[in-house]
């Protein structure tokens, strides 16, 4: 959707719609920030010049995010023949990397966060959807040549950041979401390019822009092979069962990303039925990321 169809379609009570998308246009909407420390570590892994052993004391400045991240390299994902405890093998284990989109991921949890009971329910409510969204893609990447687990992973928690500022705004003047009916509306239209204008600012990867813009796009066929946002895609839709009456949506093998992923040798029998079958995986990572 355009800007000028978002202006165009502006109900004049929405005063959320109305209020986010014109701080929006003047890039006045408060944007979330990226943790510090994952600021700082995806920093230091990009920079040639410093060693592991540097990088794992920046790491271990923050005790929560050092145990998280040997969890996940012990964790079915990475998980070798021994058990490690300390972050220099976690980082050699995971590799740097790998590391950098999981300490990412494990920080943002803090993005998440309001002060009124109302709105930090809502908050917990898209973490969560979130965090299970980012679960089942790095189970779907693991098992599916070419991908790499923890950028899925990565990939799955920020498809719906856009929502982040929508709420974060409604927090401060509450009166803006005495309609549900407003919430759902401001978020349908504002939240891919409050998404876009977010990963811009942290600098993420640009092929991200496709997992913000087609996250819930069912038909998005890109003309290249699979990618990130097939992945979410179809971790998105595994996310409904039993929340959505599956007439609502598409058959998950009708869609063009799921036929591009098993195309791309992904087995479609443990994609149809990865809820089960890798039950053990997905609630690990996800309990990881809780």
């Amino acid at each position: 959707m355009t800007e000028q169809h978002i202006v165009a379609e502006h109900p004049t009570e929405n005063r959320l719609l109305q209020d986010c998308y014109r701080f929006m246009q003047a890039d006045k909407l408060v944007l979330p920030t990226l943790p510090d420390i994952a600021f700082k570590i995806r920093r230091s892994i990009n920079d040639e010049h410093i060693s592991t052993t540097n990088i794992a004391r920046i790491v271990q400045m923050d005790p929560a995010i050092t145990a998280k991240l040997i969890q996940v390299a012990n964790s079915p994902m990475y998980a070798g023949r021994r058990k490690i405890e300390s972050c220099p093998e976690a980082l050699t284990r995971t590799g740097l990397k790998a590391a950098q989109n999981i300490i990412t991921t494990i920080a943002m949890k803090a993005v998440f966060n309001a002060h009124s009971p109302v709105i930090r329910k809502k908050m917990t409510d898209l973490w969560t959807h979130s965090s299970y969204v980012a679960a089942i893609s790095a189970v779907i990447a693991q098992k599916t040549p070419g991908f790499d687990p923890d950028r899925a992973m990565l990939a799955g928690l920020i498809h719906d950041i856009g929502i982040v500022p929508i709420l974060a705004y409604a927090d401060n003047i509450p009166e803006t979401v005495d309609s549900p009916q407003n919430l759902r509306e401001t978020v349908r239209k504002l939240r891919i390019p409050i998404g876009l204008q977010i990963i811009r600012k942290w600098d993420f990867p640009a092929d991200f822009e496709a997992v913000i813009n087609h996250a819930e796009d069912w038909n998005y066929n890109s003309e290249n092979s699979a990618n990130y946002a097939d992945i979410v895609m179809i971790a998105q839709l595994h996310s409904y069962i039993g929340l959505v009456d599956s007439k609502k949506m598409p058959r998950l093998d009708s869609l063009p990303a799921y036929k591009k992923l098993v195309a791309g040798h992904m087995d479609a029998d443990v994609s149809i039925n990865i809820l089960d079958s890798a039950k053990y995986e997905i609630e690990q990572i996800r309990a990881l990321l809780q």
